[in-house]
């Protein structure tokens, strides 16, 4: 009786949510802002387009709007989406969109590549989830290297019912459920660093570049062998609406001839990106990452390429990569060589520099010249531009700092 009650309570509180996401979904705004995503991601901008993610939660409640009342931890995972798409909408808007969805992934069961992360971590705030890593290397030797091995993925498929059905009775009449697939990216020097440390690959791709590779190769064979048995079984995900926290809306995919019980990789946006490799040379971050990746990136629809790492001297060999539409200009890139060498050929995907924020107080003058600057170089080179602030670590506890630069940013963009 009493989880009977409690069940109750929280579907009141869910459904009061869901009811404010549904009428938000339903305004027009959010069919001209995909108008205005599918024009820019077909590289026809007709301005810059901005939006905000990794966005430091903790950080961020006023008015108790992210403050959670259901009982259920299930029901409290649904409750922290449902507030923060609300809080996003009514403080930080920008040019999201709000959908008529409630977003759940499908249940799988994965072993993974192999090896295990070992790590020492250091944390500066208890209540932040980012935090410094030290990683231990678990690959030494080419005996090592046999940890790596495919993923065996398979859907569980009754608790993936189970899971749709509580999402039904309880969003019903207000918002559809959408089951999320498998999804997966060209991440592997994200992962790497993590099991053989990131001393030892960076000293590995001088001195012992055999091992690399062959680290490379097995690592490869095994992410495109498991993209395999996704597209065969049909684990993959749909039509997405974000890659790599920026818009994904297009009218080039699905490709043709999609089943939506069967999703392929060409119905879909991929990414990758290789951080580390910020200090190679542009020949060694060809060799041990772009001439692996080329592969990948011919079965996918569309690709995202790049993160945190400078790729304005590196555009050729980007360009070699088949399928990519949108570039990462980090904050330490040179706006003007990156929009010249992008050119109309790629969307320019500005993540302005989150530090900006994070002092004891913001030079608000500096954060807009910047975003000017940014803006005036793509004009010149007539360059499709985007800004993704994300990668927010602290705001210091001033979460107006971020609604004011979602505010410039859009006046910025609109002008």
């Amino acid at each position: 009786m009493k989880e009977k009650a409690t069940f109750g309570k929280d579907r009141q509180i869910l459904r009061e949510l869901a009811a404010q996401v549904a009428q938000i979904a339903a305004l027009p705004v959010q069919q001209e802002t995909i108008r205005l995503w599918k024009a820019h991601n077909a590289l026809r901008p007709q301005r810059p387009l901005v939006m905000i993610d990794q966005i430091p939660w903790h950080e961020m409640n006023v008015n108790d709007e992210l403050t959670l009342r259901c009982a259920d931890e299930f029901h409290r995972g649904l409750e922290t989406g449902l507030r923060r798409k609300l809080y996003c909408w009514n403080h930080l808007r920008a040019d999201m969109v709000v959908e008529p969805f409630v977003d759940l992934c499908k249940v799988f069961h994965d072993d993974g590549f192999g090896p295990k992360v070992e790590q020492n971590l250091a944390a500066l705030d208890p209540h932040n989830d980012v935090q410094g890593h030290y990683y231990l290397d678990q690959l030494q030797t080419d005996e090592d290297l046999a940890k790596i091995h495919t993923p065996h993925v398979t859907l569980n498929e009754p608790a993936t019912a189970a899971l749709e059905a509580r999402g039904h009775e309880i969003f019903d009449g207000l918002l559809e459920i959408r089951m999320f697939g498998y999804g997966l990216g060209f991440n592997l020097w994200d992962v790497i660093p993590m099991w053989h440390s990131v001393e030892a690959c960076l000293v590995d791709l001088v001195d012992r570049p055999d091992f690399i590779h062959r680290l490379m190769r097995r690592y490869t064979d095994a992410l495109l062998q498991l993209l395999d048995h996704l597209e065969a079984q049909g684990y993959l995900d749909g039509p997405q609406s974000l890659v790599h926290c920026t818009g994904a809306w297009s009218d080039e995919l699905p490709a043709p001839g999609y089943d939506p019980a069967r999703p392929r990789a060409r119905d879909q946006w991929t990414l990758g990106m290789a951080q580390i490799f910020s200090s190679v040379s542009p020949a060694m971050h060809k060799e041990f990452e772009i001439d692996y990746a080329i592969p990948w990136y011919a079965r996918f629809g569309l690709g995202y390429y790049g993160c945190c790492e400078p790729l304005d001297r590196k555009l050729d060999i980007v360009r070699l990569l088949p399928h990519v539409r949108k570039v990462s200009m980090s904050p330490w890139v040179d706006v003007e060589r990156g929009a010249e060498g992008l050119g109309r050929d790629y969307v320019f995907s500005r993540k302005p520099a989150p530090v900006r924020l994070a002092g004891d107080s913001v030079d608000w003058a500096g954060v807009e010249a910047d975003l000017r600057a940014t803006r005036a170089a793509c004009a010149r080179h007539g360059c499709p531009l985007e800004f993704i602030l994300k990668d927010i670590s602290t705001l210091q506890y001033h979460p107006e700092r971020l609604w004011q630069w979602a505010d410039l940013a859009m006046r910025i963009a609109q002008a």
